[in-house]
Parts: C-alpha cells; structure tokens; sequence
C-alpha cells in the first residue's frame, strides 16, 4: 500500500456544511446536535465544549493483565482499559451534551499487552479475511475523533499499522512521519472537526498529530528508507499557521511526546524526545496539548508561549486507560470569530466506574481466545525458578533472559563482520514475584518474566566501557560496611534506582563490594578467566530502552548498533522455550556476579 496515499487540500472549502477536514481532505462530519451555550451576558455570544483523551492505551481494552491471567490491580488500586475508559467518556457525554465533545488519542494504540500482540501476530489483522483489531473495535465504538501515532504503532511493521489506519473509523495523524522519498506526510497530518453551537455559528476545532521522531532509532528495522520522522516543533511551526488560516478556532495538538523536554538518544538524531512542553513554548497559536510517550500523570499544566505570552494549556492522562483527560473550552464570539477566553484540563481516574458491558460484550471472544492462547502449555520445566532473591544474587530464572537474548543475538550476526566477537547481555530483575514453575510452563509464566515491551539490539563496547557499566549499574546497592548486619530488603534500591535500572552483565566475571563507595564497587572482572583487556572489543545484547538511553547508563547510547530487532523481548523469550520444548537451568545457570564486603561474599 503506498505510504502518501491521501489527498491534501490548500483550503477547507472543499469541505462543505457539515463535514470536515482531516488533513485537508473532506470526510464524514461529526453528528451535530443543538449545543448548550452558556450565556454570561446577552451582548456576547459564549459557547463551552469539552474535549476527552487517552494515551498511552497499549493494548488495554479490558481492566485484566494477560500475564497473570487476573484482573489488574497495582499498589495504587489503578484500573486499566478501554472499556472503563468509555464508561467515564458517557458519563461525560451525558453531563455536556454528547454535540459538545471530542475524543482523542496520543498514541500507543496497538502494541503492550498479549492481546495486541495476538491480533499482530499469532491472528494478525493483516491476514486475508483476517479479523478487526481489538482496539479499533472499540476506539470505534466509542467514538474517538482522531488519533495521532506513538511510536510503538511501528513495532509490528507498517502493513499491520496501515491495516489497523484502514480498520479505523477515524483517522491516524502524523504530521512528522513523512514518506522517505517525497518528504510528503505518510499520514493525514490533521483534522478540523466542528461543533455547532445555538448561536448559528461552528467552533472550528484543529487537531494536530505529531509523533516522536525517535522512532527512525527504535523502529529502524520498519522504517529505514521508508519514513523519516523530522521534529515536532518544526512540524508544528508548519502547520498550526495553516489550521488558522483555514479556519481553525481552536488548535489542539495530539503529541505522542512527554513534556520535559529531554532526551533518551543522546545525540543520535537531532530532535528532542519529549518535546511537548517546547512546542507549546516555541509555536504560536496553539491552545491545548495532550501529551503522551512519557507515562506520566499530568492533570493541567500551563507552559506561556514566548512570542505571544499566551498560555497553553497540556494534560497528559495515565498511561493505559488509567486516566481520562477533560480539556474544558469556553468560546466568546468576537469580530466575527470565535475565541477562547478560557481553558483548562483534569483528569478523571478510571478507577471510580465498571467496565462497560457494551465493550466487554463487542470483544468477549477475542478476549476469550488471547486467554487461551496465555494458558497455552509451551514447555516444562526441570525445576521451579523465582526471581524472589534476583534483587541480590545471581538467580538462574534471569541467567534465562540473558541466554535468550545472547543465542538470539549471536544467530543474527552469524556469517558477519562480528560473528567472532564475544557477546555478552544484559538483563534486570523487572519482577520479584516472576517465577517458572517445575513441570509445564505457560506463555505467561514466560512473558510475567518480561514484563516490559523492550526489543533487542547489539551494540559494539570496549573492556573499559563495560567496566563504566557495570560500576554505574552498582549504584543500585546501598552502601553497607563490612561486618554490618544485612537486610536484603533494605540493600537496593539507593537513591531511589529502581529494579529495572539494575543490570547484570552475563558472559563475565566479577564482584560488587557493596562496602566501597559508588564508583570504585567492581573488583575482579574478568573475561574467559583472565583480567578483562580494556580494549578488547565485545557486542552486547541489550534491550532497546538502555540502548536508546533509558536509565542514562554511560556508553551504550553512542556505543556502534550492530543489529536491531523489533519483536518484543519477552516473545522471544517464549518462543525460546517453545522451541527448546523444556528448561533446564543446571544446562545454563551459572554464578557470573556476586555482592561482597572487603572481598567477603555477603550470601
């Protein structure tokens, strides 16, 4: 399917009463109904309207996690998915009248959850006469206006995200993902939706979509010579000028980018990751942002733009169907336009209402089939493995993840330049509650031990780079002398490091003295028995978050990609045990790391 493959229109007037535009092509309009203005004075007409958002939805449609075969519970009792999440939209609905809302998406739609990933891969939608994809039945059944594009909408390859454009009732907006060869927009850039008021007079409503340029680094594989992602304040600088122009009352920009303002690539492209916060600063005209790609929670936040001194107001919801976004508009009629006097965001928490059965009922089987196939038998396995003491010791169940990703990445450089090169990997203890039980072994015992939807790449790392590593990823432990008493629930997390940012290298040697300071912690590493040479050369396996940046570990950001995979992690796994059909941790659990104080083995 040709990636610019919609027509866009210099002027909304080929849009004619009732419709609009979505990137400037005419479609299907809203459905109007007489709007509740609210009328503060008799001279003046007002309008208020409501516009609601998701982000960050990975796949969530229903309040279960696949991976524990149980309903989602967390230590803040949060809820989860689409189908609660419609619920507060109706509520919402009822309470401004259905005429005066939109529904939108940051992004992160199709891929988080083992019920994505079934309708991706195992039943992908991509298949012929292959089945509607769970997220855009139920996008389409409550009604969402548009969607800008995450990053990980790329992770399956773009047939599957240009069958998923097609399934939609609503369309997918980019304004920054353009096709590689005509730098023209791959996807509709922007939709204008109108709202009809009881003054004779549409609000004109702009929604701009803008994605996270990084994924020409994390999709790479997908997207190479295919797509390039320029940055959102370049895009936005572009087009709000143009939603004005053609009418626009109100501009809302859709940005599947967090509001810091940082960067996790480091330098390896020049736009910054989560840029919201800049777009907001940097482009005039601008009234709203909903904010995703960070998994943070952002009620209402103001940001003042610089050339206007105007403040914009941005919400970024809970990711997952956490949190509902409510950006509250009031309009005033003046010199013959409508514009906003006031605007404000909050969130709702999902938490507070039931499912709606409406949802539940639309997707019971696909629901009922993504159950079975997690309970599916892939493997056994010799002896029970717990990540209960991973935190501290050097556990077999994660010497599993680091074989997994080192055979993986040896298969793939096998016949190349690095085929030689030893590698090594690395791995964190996401879960202390994973385990692989003795005797059969699910797909979700195996996925529960992945939790995260990280991918696997090499990059190229020296002896003294790794040393860096490993003493940066040291810090996790809390300093503690010699002879002191030891509580192993009170030894990690320093400084607030959280599990997932400690890492143990596999394929060497070496010892944590938990009793040195930060920073000189790593005493005897060696490779193949023998003190590691500093300049020898080694490929690392290492998921695509540190890779990218995630954790701000020293070297491997800048560190030469070898190779890149865009499956998840955790099916790799799975597919590792199905093919092995047992595992045997005595066949490749080893003691690579151990803590110890003055060279005292502290377990």
């Amino acid at each position: 399917m040709p990636l610019n493959r919609r027509t866009f229109l210099g002027t909304s007037a080929a849009a004619g009463a009732g419709a609009v535009v979505a990137g400037g092509a005419a479609s299907p309009a809203l459905a109007h109904g007489r709007g509740q203005g609210q009328g503060h004075g008799r001279s003046q007409k007002r309008y208020s309207f409501t516009v609601m958002g998701t982000t960050d939805l990975h796949g969530n449609v229903f309040n279960w996690d696949y991976f524990t075969d149980a309903e989602f519970d967390d230590k803040d009792h949060n809820d989860v998915g689409l189908a609660k999440i419609s619920t507060l939209v109706e509520q919402v609905r009822r309470e401004k009248g259905r005429q005066n809302t939109l529904m939108i998406d940051a992004g992160d739609t199709i891929q988080g959850t083992q019920l994505s990933y079934y309708y991706a891969k195992i039943d992908p939608i991509t298949a012929k006469r292959g089945p509607v994809h769970p997220m855009a039945q139920a996008m389409n059944a409550i009604g969402y206006d548009a969607a800008a594009l995450g990053n990980h909408e790329f992770n399956y390859g773009i047939p599957v995200l240009r069958k998923f454009e097609e399934q939609c009732d609503f369309p997918l907006l980019g304004a920054n993902a353009l096709d590689a060869k005509t730098l023209r927009p791959a996807f509709a850039p922007y939709v204008i939706k109108k709202l009809r008021t009881p003054h004779g007079r549409d609000v004109r409503v702009g929604i701009l979509g803008l994605t996270n340029p990084g994924i020409a680094i994390w999709d790479k594989a997908n997207v190479s010579g295919k797509m390039v992602f320029p940055g959102l304040e370049e895009q936005a600088a572009k087009y709000v000028p143009r939603l004005r122009s053609m009418g626009a009352d109100v501009v809302i920009v859709s940005a599947h980018s967090g509001n810091s303002g940082t960067s996790s690539y480091g330098d390896q492209i020049p736009y910054v990751e989560n840029a919201a916060g800049l777009v907001a600063e940097q482009v005039p005209g601008i009234d709203a942002i909903l904010v995703g790609h960070a998994h943070l929670e952002i009620p209402e936040y103001f940001v003042e733009n610089k050339e206007t001194g105007k403040k914009v107001v941005l919400s970024e919801p809970l990711k997952w169907g956490q949190r509902l976004t409510l950006f509250d508009f009031e309009v005033v009629w003046e010199k013959g336009r409508w514009v906003v006097e006031k605007a404000g965001s909050r969130v709702l928490n999902s938490n507070t209402v039931v499912e709606d059965r409406r949802i539940t009922k639309l997707l019971a089987d696909e629901h009922e089939k993504v159950v079975a196939y997690v309970n599916q038998v892939i493997g056994t396995s010799a002896a029970e493995m717990s990540t209960a003491e991973a935190a501290w010791k050097d556990e077999p169940i994660i010497d599993l993840i680091n074989v997994v990703q080192a055979e993986t990445v040896k298969a793939a450089l096998a016949g190349g330049e690095y085929a030689e090169l030893p590698v090594l990997s690395q791995a964190s203890c996401f879960s202390r509650t994973a385990r692989i039980p003795a005797g059969d072994v699910t797909i979700k015992d195996a996925a529960g031990l992945y939790p995260f939807e990280n991918t696997l790449e090499a990059r190229l790392v020296t002896g003294a780079q790794i040393l860096d590593y490993l003493e940066f990823s040291a810090k996790y432990y809390v300093r503690t002398a010699a002879g002191a008493p030891v509580d192993p629930e009170k030894l990690t997390n320093a400084d607030g490091t959280p599990d997932y940012n400690y890492d143990a290298v596999s394929g060497l040697t070496y010892d944590i003295d938990i009793a040195k300071p930060v920073g000189s912690r790593i005493v005897g590493l060696s490779f193949e028995g023998k003190p590691i040479d500093p300049e020898a050369r080694f490929v690392l396996a290492v998921n695509n978050y540190r890779a990218s940046g995630g954790g701000n570990f020293p070297h491997v950001p800048a560190a030469k990609q070898l190779w890149a995979n865009s499956e998840e992690i955790r099916n790799t796994i799975i597919a590792w045990v199905q093919a092995k059909g047992s595992v045997d941790g005595a066949q490749f659990a080893s003691v690579d790391w151990r803590l110890t104080r003055d060279g005292v083995p502290v377990f």
